[in-house]
């Protein structure tokens, strides 16, 4: 699951690049009073072949403990929740669901008889 954002200038190996892409993965969690996630803000690039591919521009780390920690357990849509709430520690607008593109069908080759 990853959600796009309004993109966040960052620059790498001297170039101005542009994040659109949010990732978060839990690296940690006691199950009753602190957890830890790890983020990437990155940049969809597409291959030669047309797949999507993210490169990560930014990257770290998100603890939430406390009353946060437990209006996150009470949640209904857990997931949903927590990149809510890291959007707002990181000062990211979230603007939808991240889906990869899908890389365009081959064309057929016809073959032509001639008599």
């Amino acid at each position: 699951m990853a959600k796009t954002i309004e993109p966040i200038s960052s620059w790498q190996n001297g170039e101005e690049k542009q994040a659109t892409v949010f990732t978060l993965t839990s690296s940690y969690d006691d199950l009753s009073t602190i957890a830890n996630f790890q983020y990437q803000l990155s940049e969809v690039s597409i291959n030669s072949s047309g797949f999507g591919m993210l490169n990560t521009l930014v990257n770290g780390m998100l603890s939430i403990s406390g009353q946060d920690y437990l209006d996150w357990d009470a949640a209904t849509d857990a997931n949903e929740w927590i990149y809510n709430w890291s959007a707002v520690q990181l000062k990211l607008t979230i603007t939808g669901e991240y889906v990869p593109p899908v890389p365009p069908e081959p064309t057929p080759i016809l073959e032509e008889t001639i008599a």
